[in-house]
C-alpha cells in the first residue's frame, strides 16, 4: 500500500440520499411573438430605413432558441427593407480563424439558410480610438462600415468579475464585436477593471457607430428564456444593470451557506466557459467575483466528451482523478489562459488514483473534527443541478428547506472494483 492510501484508508465516506430541488421555470411561450411585440414599437421601427446593410452581431454562447432570436430579427429587418448580415461576435473564440468562427455559429445552429442572411466572418477589426487608460477599442471591420448595428445576447452574470454591468448587451458590443483584438485588449488589464473597462468601450463604440439597438435575453434555472427586451443604445446604459440584478435572481443555485465537501462529476466548455460556473459552486477564477456557498474542498473527477479535453477549471478544484488528467489535452487547456490572462483554472488540481480515494482525500483535508459528520454535496455538473445527492449530515437542513425534498433513502455509493463511480 502507498503512503497516500495508507493516509486514506480509514476515512470513511459518508452515506448519500437523492435531493429534488426546486427553481422558478416560469418561461416564454411564443417567444416569436413576444420579440416582434418589443422590435414593432415605433422608436424601433424609425431607427430602420430601406437599404439599409446593418450587421447582426451573434455570439458564440449557447443561448436558448438563438436561431429563432436571430431569424425573427434578421426577418424583421428585412421586412422594412434593410438587408442585414451576420457579424461572428465572439472575441478569439473559433481559434481566432474567420471560418472557425462560421463553423462554431454553424454548431449552434445558426447558418445562412437557418436564418435567411449572409454570414460575413473575418478577423479584421479597425480601430475606433483609445480610452483614457490607453487602452484600445477595435471594432469587426464589416460593423464598422455597415449602416446599422444590431446586437443579440443574454444577459447573465460574469465568472470573473463584478459589476452593475457584466456579460450581456455592452460586453457583446465591446468585446464580442471587437473579435480577437478587441477580446485580447480587454482582457489584458485583468478582470480587476473589467466592470469599468467593459461599459466604457461600449459606449464609445455606441458614440461613434451607428449601433441601432440590443436583443436582450433573460434565461430561467433550466436555460429557457424567461424574458425578452429591446433596447436602444440609451436605454442599453440606463437599463442593463437592471436586467442583470434580475438574472442573477433567476439563476440556479445550490442552498447551502457552507460545504465541507463539494463533488463534481463533470467539468468542461459546454457546461460553462470556466468548466463549471462559479456562481453555483461559489469557487471563483478571480478573486474579483463572488456569491455562491462556502465550499472547504472541492472535487472534480471527469470531462465531459464535448470539452475535447480542454479542461480549464480543474485548477478551481482542490482533488481531480488520473482519468480526468489522462483525458486532458494540455495546449488547448492553456491556451484558454493564455487568452484570458487568468492561469489558475487551468493548473492541474492535486490527482488521485480513482474516484473514491479522491472523495476520501477532501473528506480528510475538510478541517473537520468528525469525517462521519461531513456535510457533502455531490452534483453531476453545474446544469444540472434540480437533483442532486447530499450526505446524512445535511438532511436535516434539507427536510427544514422549502427548495428542496429528499427523494431517497440513504444508500452508499456506488463505487466498482477500481474505486470509480462510472
Amino acid at each position: 500500500m502507498g503512503i497516500l492510501q495508507e493516509l486514506l484508508k480509514d476515512i470513511p465516506v459518508p452515506k448519500m440520499a437523492k435531493v429534488k430541488v426546486r427553481f422558478d421555470d416560469t418561461k416564454i411561450e411564443n417567444l416569436e411573438q413576444a420579440l416582434m411585440d418589443k422590435l414593432q414599437q415605433e422608436y424601433i421601427q424609425n431607427k430602420i430605413r430601406p437599404g439599409m446593410e446593418i450587421a447582426v452581431a451573434v455570439g458564440s454562447r449557447g443561448l436558448d432558441r438563438l436561431v429563432e432570436i436571430t431569424a425573427v430579427t434578421v426577418r424583421f429587418l428585412q421586412e422594412l427593407g434593410a438587408k442585414p448580415f451576420i457579424v461572428p461576435s465572439m472575441g478569439s473564440h473559433g481559434g481566432a480563424t474567420a471560418e472557425g468562427q462560421r463553423e462554431v455559429l454553424a454548431h449552434l445552429g445558426v447558418t445562412e439558410e437557418s436564418v435567411n442572411c449572409e454570414i460575413r466572418s473575418s478577423m479584421e477589426v479597425v480601430k475606433l480610438g483609445e480610452l483614457p487608460n490607453g487602452l484600445p477599442v477595435y471594432v469587426d471591420q464589416f460593423a464598422a462600415k455597415a449602416d446599422g448595428i444590431v446586437v443579440i445576447n443574454r444577459v447573465k452574470p460574469h465568472t470573473a468579475f463584478r459589476g452593475p454591468v457584466e456579460s450581456g448587451i455592452m460586453k457583446m458590443i465591446s468585446i464580442g464585436l471587437g473579435k480577437q483584438r478587441g477580446a485580447e485588449a480587454c482582457h489584458q488589464l485583468g478582470f480587476k477593471y473589467m466592470a469599468e473597462n467593459v461599459p466604457a468601450m461600449a459606449k464609445m463604440i455606441m458614440e461613434k457607430l451607428p449601433v441601432l439597438f440590443g436583443v436582450a435575453t433573460l434565461e430561467n434555472a433550466f436555460d429557457k428564456v424567461a424574458v425578452v427586451d429591446v433596447m436602444d443604445p440609451k436605454e442599453i446604459i440606463e437599463k442593463e444593470a437592471d436586467l442583470q440584478k434580475q438574472a442573477k435572481e433567476l439563476l440556479p443555485k445550490l442552498y447551502f451557506g457552507q460545504l465541507e465537501v463539494l463533488v463534481i462529476d463533470q467539468i468542461g466548455k459546454n457546461i460553462s466557459g470556466d468548466g463549471m460556473d462559479p456562481n453555483i459552486t461559489g469557487r471563483y477564477p478571480t478573486p474579483y467575483a463572488y456569491g455562491g456557498p462556502e465550499v472547504n474542498k472541492m472535487v472534480v473527477l471527469g470531462l465531459t466528451p464535448q470539452t475535447e479535453g480542454n479542461a480549464n477549471g480543474v485548477g478551481t478544484a482542490d482533488f481531480t482523478t488520473q482519468r480526468l488528467v489522462d483525458r486532458m489535452d494540455l495546449e488547448t487547456t492553456y491556451a484558454n489562459g493564455l487568452t484570458s490572462t487568468v492561469v489558475a483554472p487551468t493548473k492541474i488540481a492535486t490527482t488521485l488514483p480513482n474516484d473514491k480515494e479522491a472523495i476520501q482525500a477532501a473528506i480528510k483535508t475538510s478541517n473537520i473534527l468528525d469525517f462521519s459528520q461531513v456535510k457533502m454535496v455531490r452534483i453531476k455538473n453545474t446544469l444540472e443541478i434540480s437533483e442532486i445527492e447530499v450526505s446524512e449530515a445535511l438532511l436535516e437542513y434539507v427536510a427544514n428547506h422549502p427548495q428542496m425534498e429528499q427523494i431517497s433513502d440513504l444508500y452508499d455509493f456506488p463505487f466498482d472494483e477500481k474505486g470509480n463511480l462510472f
